[in-house]
């Protein structure tokens, strides 16, 4: 079992939809889980005449205080598991990948929001990147609304059938446990 859990967080709620998940799979395994931020790096900051108003160091230093602070805060919902928080700036995808290379993660948790069709094509996913580049496990935690209506019944049940069909005409696999 994985003893070191990197789970990339980027502000929202959806992204936090993980950390239940994550806290029972380190709680079961005795894990340490690292609480990643990825941030666009800043620039210098100007006022509306011109004047500079911070430099970009000045600006990373207060964006990684303020993340830092967002961490913390949603430590709690991991509870009695051992937690270590960073934040960095750049690319999301490659500083995820880069982090997890650097803390030596065993496993990267990450929540997808499940988009599909044109927008996933254009927009592309950072859950997807990093599941496809990354040499490690990856846990992909679908952060779906979880309500259950009849058109989502019919539409999954339909979706099974479908995949039923494809799986009857392939040769059999052994099963996995």
């Amino acid at each position: 079992m994985a003893k070191r859990i990197l789970v990339p967080l980027d502000g929202s709620t959806t992204a936090e939809a993980v950390l239940a998940l994550v806290c029972d799979l380190a709680s079961g395994a005795g894990a340490t889980v690292s609480l990643l931020h990825v941030a666009p790096v800043p620039e210098n900051l100007y006022g509306t005449d011109d004047h500079l108003i911070a430099y970009a160091d000045q600006e990373i230093a207060r964006l990684e205080a303020q993340h830092l602070d967002y961490l913390a805060s949603v430590e709690p919902c991991l509870a009695d598991v051992p937690v270590e928080r960073t934040v960095r700036f750049g690319d999301p995808v490659r500083e995820i990948l880069r982090e997890a290379e650097q803390w030596s993660a065993e496993l990267i948790a990450v929540t997808t929001t499940g988009r599909i069709g044109l927008g996933r094509m254009v927009l592309g996913s950072v859950a997807e990147q990093v599941f496809r580049k990354a040499g490690l496990p990856v846990v992909l935690h679908h952060a779906g609304q979880g309500r259950v209506t009849r058109e989502s019944t019919r539409r999954r049940g339909a979706w099974a059938r479908g995949r039923n069909r494809v799986r009857d005409r392939r040769k059999p696999c052994l099963p996995v446990i």
